[in-house]
């Protein structure tokens, strides 16, 4: 039996308006992409695009293609979810990085889970991999970074810096270069985290019969876990639902991203300020419900000891943060609020370098929008509001965090505000 994810739209784009998705505000800095229509979903076979040789005359290498994470961001067109539907199956060499991430997300161990990694390195498989990294497709090098994101987190491994020289002495050192190789493809050095986990890790159950752009496939179509953390034929795990759940969440957040966009730049005193605000609180109250609606399956589904540790490792990392919440966050100004001025960054080095930048473009010009926190009156009041929406936001995700890793067949959410 397959078990699968779905959701109807919310109706967020009634919620946003009309008008969040124009242009309203400076651009960041940031320069927008071209807007071509996202490629039909492919089958794997003839879209993996991995193990290719890469030559002068390949699209490759051709001077129009840029390589791996260095092409403009631009939020309001997916948000953080990838602009493509993610890899379901590698193809050739990479077919043994497929077997050795749904074994390790099987094992019932750390101990297990090293054992496979050992395997393939005494096998040699991984230095064969490790030797074809440079070869891999843009969205092949973010599909294996997916699946050694999953190796990492079941041997117990998720904290360590895989060039360090004491992680050597921890882990399988073959491993490890591979690790490093597709961190150095990707350019994102600290993959290991909710955002490789769970937007990397999901494919439509079903291929669409037409073109859907990447955020709506990811809201109305049922989706199914690429490496699931439980096996076939058997229901979704506590951690397959969390993983889908937060995918779920950045697609329905696509307009708080458009809303964000249409606050930077904003004067605290503009007349469609506390517009825009307001429908900032409408999309937390539906991005709040959104998760609501899961929990319940969520409570109720199988769990294991080693899904709770790989949970807790990741947590204790601060490696389980939502992206969407963080750009609610570069606006609103909630993480201000928390000691240390550090956690902002330590969230998000998890993301990709293009993330990490829209992020602090938003923290510049939210600015004015923010200092309506020191102030009196109905748009202070206002702003107020949406901060404690995302507060109540986080808390909602939080619980859904401690259901999936609380061993108890059922765990409270708290009621919506």
């Amino acid at each position: 039996m397959t078990t699968t994810m779905t959701t109807t739209d919310p109706g967020l784009a009634m919620l946003a308006g009309p008008d969040t998705t124009t242009e309203t505000g400076p651009r960041l800095g940031i320069p927008p992409t071209q807007r071509t229509p996202l490629r039909r979903p492919a089958d794997d076979a003839t879209d993996a695009e991995a193990d290719t040789t890469s030559s002068p005359s390949s699209p490759a290498s051709s001077p129009s293609l840029p390589p791996c994470g260095s092409s403009p961001h631009d939020a309001r067109a997916h948000g953080f979810l990838p602009e493509r539907p993610p890899v379901r199956s590698m193809i050739g060499t990479w077919t043994r990085l497929d077997a050795m991430a749904r074994a390790a997300a099987l094992a019932p161990g750390r101990e297990a889970a090293i054992a496979i990694v050992e395997r393939a390195h005494r096998a040699e498989e991984l230095s064969a991999l490790r030797q074809r990294v440079s070869r891999l497709s843009p969205r092949n090098a973010e599909a294996a970074a997916m699946r050694v994101a999953v190796i990492a987190v079941s041997c117990g491994w998720n904290g360590l810096d895989p060039q360090a020289p004491a992680a050597r002495q921890i882990a399988d050192e073959a491993f490890l270069d591979l690790w490093a190789a597709v961190a150095h493809r990707i350019d994102h050095d600290q993959f290991v985290a909710l955002p490789t986990l769970a937007l990397r890790n999901w494919a439509p159950e079903r291929k669409p019969r037409k073109h859907i752009p990447i955020d709506q496939l990811a809201r109305t179509e049922p989706l199914v876990p690429i490496v699931r953390w439980a096996p076939e034929g058997q229901p979704l795990s506590r951690l397959d639902r969390l993983m889908l759940a937060a995918t779920r969440l950045e697609a329905h957040g696509i307009w708080l991203f458009r809303l964000a966009e249409t606050l930077a730049g904003r004067a605290p005193d503009d007349s469609s300020t506390p517009t825009a605000l307001r429908r900032l609180v409408r999309v937390q109250h539906a991005l709040r419900a959104q998760l609501r609606s899961e929990a319940a399956e969520l409570a109720a589904a199988p769990t294991t000891p080693q899904q709770r540790a790989v949970l807790a490792a990741l947590a204790e990392q601060g490696a389980l943060e939502p992206p969407v919440l963080q750009a609610a966050d570069a606006v609103l100004g909630v993480g201000g609020r928390r000691p240390g001025d550090g956690r902002r960054q330590h969230l998000r080095r998890h993301l990709p370098a293009p993330h990490r930048a829209w992020l602090s473009a938003m923290d510049r010009h939210c600015a004015p929008v923010r200092t309506l926190a020191h102030r009196g009156g109905p748009d202070a009041a206002t702003y107020r509001e949406a901060q404690e929406s995302l507060i109540a936001l986080r808390r909602t995700y939080t619980s859904l965090v401690h259901a999936a890793a609380h061993p108890a067949s059922a765990t409270s959410v708290p009621a919506a505000a």
